[in-house]
Parts: C-alpha cells; sequence; structure tokens
C-alpha cells in the first residue's frame, strides 16, 4: 500500500486538531448523563388516598405515613427513577369500625406486611408537563405491572406531582375469605395521589 508522506502528516495533524473538541463533547454528554438530583418529598403536604365501592357506593381512604425516592430529570427522565414506600398500618377509612378492620390478614395483613411498595422500571415523558411511569407494585408480598400517568405543575421552588391508576384487590389478596365477593366490595380500587416534593427540576 502506497501512502503519501504528506498526506498521511497532514490526516494526523487533522486528527491532533479534533482531539481536543471531541474530549469536550464527551466530557459534556458525561456530564449531562450524571445521575440527577433526588427530591424533596413534603410529606405534610402529599396526599395518598384508595377508593372502593362498596354496594356501588363509592368510598375514599387513605394511608397516613408514607416516603419517597425520587430523582430524574423532567427534561431527561429515561434514567430517573421513583420508588415510594407506604406504611399499611396507617391505612384508614375515616371510620372506627372499618379502621379495625383494614390491618388483618384477609385485608392488608399489615403486621405480616407492614409495607407496600412501588418501584418504576421506566418513564417516559408526553410532552406539557405529563409523564407515564411504569412498574412494580407490591402489596401483601405480591408484585403486579402497572402504568402510572403522572401530570406535574410547578409553582415557585416546588413541583406537585398528581395522578391516580387502577389495581384490582383480589390480585393482591385484599379483602380474602368471604370478602372475595365483588358484589360486597368492588374489585376495582383507584389509587389516587399528590406528592408535593421540591428540588425536582424544571420542566
Amino acid at each position: 500500500m502506497n501512502v503519501r508522506p504528506v498526506s498521511f502528516l497532514h490526516g494526523l495533524r487533522r486528527l491532533a486538531r479534533a482531539v481536543p473538541a471531541i474530549a469536550m463533547a464527551c466530557a459534556l454528554q458525561c456530564a449531562h448523563a450524571g445521575p440527577a438530583a433526588a427530591a424533596r418529598l413534603q410529606p405534610a403536604q402529599s396526599r395518598i388516598a384508595f377508593v372502593t365501592k362498596q354496594m356501588g357506593v363509592p368510598v375514599e381512604g387513605s394511608f397516613g405515613h408514607f416516603d419517597a425516592d425520587i430523582a430524574f430529570d423532567p427534561r431527561q427522565p429515561d434514567g430517573g427513577s421513583v420508588a415510594l414506600q407506604i406504611d399499611m398500618a396507617s391505612a384508614s377509612l375515616g371510620i372506627a369500625q372499618s379502621d379495625a378492620e383494614l390491618p388483618r390478614p384477609q385485608w392488608f395483613d399489615s403486621t405480616r406486611f407492614p409495607r407496600a411498595s412501588f418501584r418504576s422500571t421506566a418513564i417516559k415523558a408526553l410532552g406539557a408537563g405529563q409523564f407515564e411511569v411504569a412498574g412494580r407494585l407490591t402489596l401483601k408480598g405480591h408484585a403486579e405491572d402497572v402504568l402510572v400517568p403522572v401530570q406535574i405543575t410547578q409553582s415557585g421552588g416546588s413541583s406537585v406531582a398528581t395522578g391516580s391508576f387502577t389495581v384490582r384487590r383480589l390480585a393482591f389478596k385484599v379483602g380474602d375469605g368471604e370478602w372475595t365477593d365483588t358484589s360486597v366490595v368492588a374489585n376495582e380500587v383507584q389509587v389516587r395521589f399528590k406528592l408535593v416534593l421540591d428540588g425536582l427540576g424544571p420542566l
């Protein structure tokens, strides 16, 4: 193979001039792809609720204690993560007799399974502050894939993430035994949430 010395040297000089630019581009890309800063949940302003139907009548309850680990850049959500932990013993329907039943084995069995969890597997931006979060919901030791639509609004330094999704309680054996009759308590349960976050980053 014949290579002209002048052409070869010219190619080396062009490569040498390009190296700093390539290194800079790589550094910028690596910095941009770094881990997103963690957002801080404001629990006193946040809420996770559940709505079911008893004999066709909607009944709403909520969880008094939960925490969240959320880290993603709303402008680049692909590498982000969302993890929620819910204290099942804190569930309340606002009725003393019903609240006494919820921790029992046929319902949440909160002694054996004190916490439910959600962990994201993928986050996709849909535009206009809307996101689609795929993940695994674990309740009473059973895990199911769920898809959660999320709307994020921002004011000042805070972000508010809201949304709802539906689960089937019998898939998690919530309302077991005699309570599997869905004409008494519906199988579908809607989960609603409002999470107030600081430090999420701009949309």
